[in-house]
């Protein structure tokens, strides 16, 4: 007969719920222990087994930190924004809010089903405007700050406004000079700006992915997610809302060595930001370029072509500027490339080339960034009828191409192709039959060669020569070339891109921003927020590339109480990283109303001591928090600069066919079924006994059955007879019972703090199979066991604690004491081969003799057989691990 799993599971998740016994004493002088799952997006599809994966690990830390006697913070809440909700509002008509309190709802009973030991008071959803209160609040600080790149930290937007006010735009070299006086001059609208150049928050018109279906942008990392889906993506330049996030470049990779992560995690966290060390050169246009732009100022195709000079920015007349981090290939070159969307397309291309150029251009249009870079896709371009200048080699004309491969945003979103030495570039030059012209020494005959341990060959002109240097030497050489020469320079770059931070939606964070007809955009007063969403019964997009906010009514005008000028409300959306860059910090103080936490208790509990989630999140989600708590620590609202200390990954649980778990293929497994039939400490103890945390692994429900079975047997080795009758006897213990209860003690211990759960499992099954044959059912054994058997099946281990006769849940029981001297052994395994096969065991005490040792492993039942009639030739004897005898 089964143990009575339903029943106890009910009655101890009530008994929990009703004590709330799991509630975080936030001034406790106990040390803190900070356990944080990542923020799970309640979806209307609910759990599948893979979720509580990470769940049932940080339960079985947390209730193995509380017996270890630390005061744990371990919360729960949702991170419920999103285009999901949205996208069925307007298929159904059904509000999002009710949707997303639907589905919170039913995720918050799956989770209780398992049992973990959340403090519910701590619960919140992004969606409240109790807590986007202060998603604005802290965008507001964003946006009114700027980042300050001599002290390498943001300052407010308030400070650098009395540095204008009193030196003018003295020493900064990116502005227009100006004096202290012309900066009093100016209107509102001329310091707005010239502050946005600064601001951490900013507006800017930049390629997008943006889906006509859904009216809105994407990130790149959902585009594919909705292609599948069926929707189309194109690229369009949009005016958006970005955050400044490059400033912190350097200071996001120098600080990874203030965490534990996985080396993984922090290898794609360098990549992601990706630095680097090279050349920003200008290669000058030829007479061709020249001539196609003279004639374009001169001509009337604006209208055509977008020829307004303002648009170009920083970008000149003169040249390309492109960088590079192998200057010592400089005289490899033999074509260049643009990006599509590039303004220089626009004035470069010859009257020829231009209709080809548009095609292309349009049809670039239609890929998204992800599907342009792909290594392995098949190399497309045109030709733009325009020619550049080699500065290293001026007798040498360069075609100008324009390829898809080339991203605008990266870099100058321009480069200089050197097929010899790059892949890309060489597959694009044999596509289109270009030079490919070797500079290093090396094999070039089917692919490029791009080693930098050769040395530089056919690389000299009138100019400056490289060759027969190697990497570094000739690289450096071309760069104090290019710096004599006014050329160019060298110049440190990363790989890491403003956060796009606008979205065309309806279910998202307000932005908090008034923009008026004078020019001038300002932040609503902090006393104004939350701005709230209005109660739209309409949520598709509003038609003119505007979320449905457009369509509010009302609620769009804003009448500005100091000047009692009329404004029009921002109507993007805030993505939904937003909601989970800080939220770790409102579980702190979840019910503060005046600020985003209690400064004190920020000081005591951040930073987060143990955070764990999906390796997916391992990039954007790490990375756009991290630098949200920088600009926070900068600006001295956190006390640390970094928010996660300890980060762990699980790995993904495949279904039973070993495929990503998915409703299209009918493979995903409910977690409510597996505990209807096999209770919850069955789903917890399976989960983490599959195999390694951190590693991909199927389920199987005959694995969950054996679990099961196994839970059966503690159940039997607490009770006896044909009823079932519980049984403990209190007798003293044997040194054998004690060594296995000290051996289990000092193990599982280990293996929890080392996320080797699996190992963990395995000795309490060791444990009950030592004690099972026994007769004997020690009370001192067997309640320390169930201490030990409390964090990874904590309702059977309630159960049998009660009939124990013990009155107080073990929740905060103490963890067993280790007592070393059980550790010791005192005896040894010796193993006997007979003509080195194995044929037998036996234990002896550890300090056996070579005689002894020979003489009792020939007396062994299992060994005489093979020594009767036969003669011995040899005994061997390797002290303390085996006996060899040889016969003939």
């Amino acid at each position: 007969m089964d143990y009575p799993f339903r029943e106890i599971e009910s009655k101890w998740q009530k008994f929990w719920e009703d004590n709330r016994s799991f509630r975080t004493d936030l001034r406790s002088k106990k040390p803190k222990f900070y356990c944080l799952d990542m923020f799970p997006y309640p979806s209307g599809a609910g759990l599948h087994v893979g979720h509580p994966e990470g769940y049932t690990a940080t339960d079985i830390v947390s209730r193995y930190k509380r017996m270890k006697g630390f005061e744990v913070l371990h919360p729960m809440g949702w991170d419920a924004f999103g285009l999901p909700a949205e996208r069925y509002a307007m298929q159904t008509g059904i509000h999002p809010a009710k949707t997303t309190e639907q589905n919170i709802d039913n995720f918050r009973r799956q989770i209780k089903l398992i049992g973990l030991s959340y403090d519910w008071d701590r619960e919140f959803s992004t969606t409240d405007p109790k807590y986007y209160k202060f998603t604005q609040w802290i965008f507001l600080k964003l946006y009114e700050s700027w980042y300050d790149s001599n002290s390498k930290k943001a300052r407010k937007i308030s400070e650098l406004v009395e540095i204008f006010q009193k030196k003018g735009s003295a020493g900064f070299t990116e502005l227009e000079t100006f004096s202290a006086e012309d900066w009093e001059k100016n209107s509102e609208a001329q310091k707005d700006a010239i502050l946005a150049k600064f601001r951490m928050v900013y507006q800017a018109e930049i390629p997008v992915n943006w889906c006509p279906g859904l009216g809105t942008v994407l990130a790149n990392e959902e585009v594919e997610e909705w292609t599948e889906k069926g929707y189309e993506v194109v690229r369009k330049p949009m005016r958006q809302y970005m955050m400044r996030i490059t400033a912190y470049a350097e200071r996001l990779l120098e600080d990874l060595s203030l965490v534990s992560w996985p080396h993984s995690t922090l290898e794609m966290q360098r990549n992601w930001i990706g630095k680097s060390e090279g050349l920003e050169i200008v290669f000058p246009f030829a007479k061709e370029a020249k001539q196609v732009i003279e004639s374009l100022k001169s001509s009337n195709k604006t209208s055509a072509r977008n020829l307004l000079e303002s648009s170009l920015k920083d970008i000149s007349l003169e040249g390309i500027k492109i960088y590079t981090t192998r200057p010592d290939t400089i005289f490899g070159v033999s074509y260049m490339v643009l990006a599509p969307e590039h303004p220089l397309v626009d004035w470069i291309t010859t009257e020829d080339c231009w209709e080809e150029v548009q095609s292309y251009r349009k049809v670039s249009l239609l890929k998204s960034e992800l599907d342009r870079v792909e290594l392995s896709k098949e190399k497309s371009g045109v030709f733009t009828g325009s020619y550049v200048i080699n500065p290293a080699a001026p007798n040498k004309k360069i075609p100008i191409w324009v390829g898809d491969y080339v991203l605008y945003g990266y870099g100058t979103g321009a480069i200089m192709a050197v097929p010899a030495h790059d892949q890309r570039d060489y597959e694009f030059a044999k596509a289109f039959g270009l030079d490919i012209l070797p500079v290093i020494e090396g094999e070039i005959t089917n692919s490029a060669f791009d080693s930098k341990e050769s040395k530089c060959i056919n690389s000299a002109s009138e100019e400056v020569s490289i060759d027969g240097l190697g990497y570094k030497e000739a690289s450096s050489k071309i760069i104090d070339w290019a710096i004599r020469k006014n050329l160019g320079k060298g110049k440190i770059q990363f790989k890491l891109r403003d956060w796009l931070f606008a979205r065309q939606r309806y279910w998202g964070e307000p932005i908090p921003l008034v923009h008026f007809p004078s020019g001038v955009t300002k932040p609503l007063p902090e006393s104004e927020l939350p701005l709230e969403l209005p109660n739209l019964q309409e949520f598709k997009p509003s038609g003119t590339g505007e979320s449905a906010l457009a369509l509010a009514g009302d609620w769009l005008s804003y009448k500005d109480s100091a000047t009692g000028e009329i404004g029009k409300r921002e109507t993007n959306t805030m993505p939904q990283w937003a909601g989970s860059c800080w939220y770790y910090l409102r579980y702190i103080d979840p019910e503060n109303p005046k600020a985003f936490v209690d400064s004190d208790l920020e000081k005591a509990w951040m930073p987060v001591d143990l955070y764990v989630g999906g390796a997916e999140h391992a990039v954007l989600h790490l990375l756009y928090s991290r630098f949200w708590h920088k600009v926070l620590f900068d600006l001295g609202y956190v006390s640390t600069p970094e928010p996660f200390k300890k980060l762990v990954h699980q790995g993904l649980i495949l279904g039973e066919d070993k495929r990503k778990m998915s409703k299209s293929l009918g493979n995903v497994v409910n977690p409510d079924e597996v505990v209807n039939t096999f209770g919850a400490d069955s789903l917890r103890l399976f989960e983490m006994f599959m195999g390694p945390f951190e590693m991909v692994k199927p389920w199987s429900t005959r694995g969950v059955e054996g679990v099961f079975r196994f839970l059966n047997r503690i159940w039997r080795l607490f009770h006896s007879g044909a009823n079932e009758t519980f049984r403990l006897d209190d007798i003293e213990p044997t040194d054998e019972e004690y060594k296995i209860l000290h051996k289990s003690i000092q193990k599982i211990a280990q293996d929890i703090e080392n996320f080797s759960f699996n190992t963990a499992i395995s000795q309490l099954m060791i444990f009950v199979n030592e004690l099972t044959p026994s007769d004997r059912r020690p009370r001192k054994i067997l309640e320390q066991f169930l201490l030990l058997l409390a964090p990874f099946a904590p309702h059977i281990s309630e159960e049998l604690w009660a009939l124990c006769g013990k009155k107080q849940s073990l929740t905060y029981e103490s963890y067993p004491t280790l007592e070393p001297k059980y550790l010791i052994e005192n005896e040894i395994l010796i193993v006997v081969q007979v003509n080195g096969k194995l044929r037998a065991e036996f234990k002896a005490p550890k300090e056996i003799a070579q005689e002894e040792a020979i003489s009792a492993a020939k007396k062994l039942d299992k060994i005489l057989p093979f020594l009767n009639g036969k003669q011995i030739k040899k005994e061997i004897y390797v002290p303390g691990k085996l006996v060899n005898i040889v016969v003939a």
